[in-house]
């Protein structure tokens, strides 16, 4: 690991705890959104009834014509950075598109209480975020966690829909775990057996586990550039690590959190907007799944990026705006 990347991981969770303080101290007076005052496309939005409030983002054309596409990021817990080189493509194409923390994430609001963080609150928040930003016929794009959170939103609220991307998110926990041999095969032979130990103790605390993740793991199946972009650095920084650990687990490897049991391969026949599903051959979620997802959607296509592994946006970017765009254009009404 260069000494660049090792001081924004190790001080990724100060800057988290941080970056909670100064959200705590702010957020009234941003959620003010004071009428004729621009923002730079900027609003916080009120969700649960009022009680907590969401970051958002306009990027694209002045006026209220177009395509609207709403990002959902990973996670859970991270935040919109990842996404901002989505600015270099959909804006040039006519489409408005929307950053958005979710609740716990970055911007937002970050409450302390373990309740919230389940896959139907989120759904609920999805739609309290699309009331307040006036969202109609919008395209729901979800990466990696938010992929889980658009399929679950578009079972429930499909009317509001003109079309779903799943990035980079298989339909079941089941298969990502069915994956896990194979990525545990891609590390040295000393690092697997250092992490096999690792996880029998249940150390995900240790040192050894972040440097095993970061040195060998990710930079083979999450962004394969080097170094890492600045975005998806940042957005590291930003990631809420009591949502994840609740709602993922601490391992990568393993998935123990409340989302173990999420399986929706036999309810994707019910999504019947025009559904693409991007994959990547160097992902920690098997391509093929997002090929025969594709398949299930009534009108359903899929997008595989050769190149690209879990952040193909970045790392197989021509293969990915190509093929979203080309999606996304014919939904221009």
């Amino acid at each position: 690991m260069d000494r660049r990347n090792f001081f924004y991981s190790a001080t990724a969770l100060l800057a988290a705890s941080m970056l909670k303080a100064r959200a705590a101290v702010a957020s009234d007076q941003r959620a003010l959104n004071p009428p004729g005052i621009r923002t730079a496309g900027i609003r916080m939005l009120p969700v649960m009834g009022g009680k907590y409030k969401v970051w958002t983002k306009r990027v694209g054309p002045a006026g209220d014509d177009g395509l609207k596409v709403l990002l959902l990021h990973g996670g859970p817990g991270f935040g919109h950075e990842y996404f901002e080189c989505f600015e270099d493509f959909l804006p040039q194409a006519g489409i408005t598109f929307y950053y958005y923390d979710q609740l716990g994430s970055a911007y937002s609001d970050q409450p302390d209480d373990p309740a919230l963080w389940t896959l139907p609150r989120f759904v609920e928040e999805v739609e309290d975020v699309r009331q307040g930003l006036g969202l109609e016929q919008f395209v729901l794009l979800g990466h990696s966690w938010g992929g889980m959170l658009a399929i679950d939103y578009a079972l429930k609220y499909q009317q509001h829909l003109r079309g779903v991307v799943i990035s980079n998110m298989t339909a079941g926990i089941q298969s990502y775990l069915a994956n896990i041999p194979a990525l545990k095969a891609l590390l040295s032979p000393q690092n697997r057996a250092r992490l096999e130990e690792l996880e029998a103790a249940q150390d995900y605390d240790n040192p050894d586990y972040m440097r095993i993740m970061m040195e060998d793991a990710y930079p083979q199946v999450i962004c394969r550039l080097q170094p890492w972009p600045d975005s998806i650095m940042r957005s590291l920084m930003h990631a809420n690590q009591k949502i994840y650990n609740q709602m993922q687990g601490k391992s990568e490897f393993q998935v123990t959190g409340n989302l173990k049991d999420w399986e929706r391969w036999d309810q994707l026949h019910k999504i019947t907007v025009p559904t693409l599903t991007i994959g990547a051959r160097h992902d920690t979620v098997p391509f093929a799944d997002l090929q025969r997802m594709a398949k299930l959607f009534p009108n359903g296509r899929n997008l595989t990026c050769p190149n690209g592994s879990h952040m193909a946006m970045w790392d197989d970017q021509a293969v990915y705006f190509d093929g979203l765009l080309r999606f996304l254009k014919p939904l221009i009404a």
